[in-house]
């Protein structure tokens, strides 16, 4: 079989070019307010990150000079709101329409952006101690072994750094369809597409699902702690649909952990 992150990475591409919430461009409003330090951004669907979320590294609602990675991050929407805030911004991803999107962005808004295309599931191709933030969204979903994630974070990460890391809790993985009421549960967790039977794989495949991974506590909060992060800072946040939020049932958490 291809390499699973390969087809996830063409899976995305498929989703940009179909409209993706999650790869729609920032306005040159959202843009030109950042700079005028009006500004949020997201680790899951709704919930803002709070800002003192950034510190140290965040003075006078400003992040001037501070190193910050976007990890798998692409889709000109988080990028393009820390630079007019003064970050000196890298943005990682593997799907090339993504990176399109903070190329586009940055073309629009006359600023330049370091733009890696890479697997995070290798080695991330940075010397150790290269930033003093990563901002990651929830996207670990589509890696296998999230262990290796935090231990790359951890590395890459200046002592003192933080890592700000939307995670899903696996919620969205135990039922397929959210519009039957009441909810059915179908899959046990943790749901891992590599062991399911090759034809239900591909099915998901054909129907361009891509192919994710839910992962337990252990592997979300432990394996920071593991990796040797201290986290200080956590949430609970909805699927961006009314439904879900009148269920009442959390579906990620956002987590704030420093490099000590």
């Amino acid at each position: 079989m291809e390499n699973y992150t390969d087809i996830n990475a063409r899976t995305i591409d498929k989703w940009a070019d179909d409209g993706w919430e999650w790869g729609i461009l920032i306005t040159h409003e959202v843009f030109e307010n950042a700079r005028l330090g009006k500004w949020d951004v997201e680790l899951t669907p709704i919930r803002a990150v709070p800002h003192d979320w950034f510190a140290p590294f965040i003075q006078n609602g400003r992040l001037d000079g501070a190193k910050l990675l976007g990890l798998a991050s692409g889709g000109g929407q988080q990028m393009p709101v820390f630079t007019p805030l003064g970050a000196d911004c890298t943005v990682l991803d593997y799907s090339e329409r993504q990176l399109d999107r903070e190329r586009e962005v940055a073309k629009r808004e006359g600023y330049e952006i370091n733009i890696v295309r890479a697997d995070m599931t290798k080695r991330f191709p940075f010397g150790d101690g290269s930033f003093d933030i990563i901002f990651h969204p929830v996207s670990n979903c589509y890696v296998e072994d999230v262990y290796h994630v935090w231990n790359e974070c951890h590395r890459v990460l200046k002592p003192g750094g933080i890592l700000l890391a939307g995670m899903d809790n696996g919620f969205n993985f135990m039922v397929e369809d959210f519009a039957v009421r009441p909810l059915v549960i179908a899959n046990k967790l943790p749901f891992n597409p590599l062991k399911m039977d090759a034809e239900r794989r591909q099915k998901m495949i054909d129907n361009y699902e891509g192919l994710q991974f839910s992962h337990t506590f252990d592997e979300q909060i432990g394996g920071q702690l593991k990796a040797g992060f201290v986290i200080t800072g956590a949430y609970e946040d909805f699927n961006n649909e009314p439904d879900a939020i009148a269920d009442g049932i959390p579906s990620y958490w956002a987590t704030r952990a420093i490099k000590s």
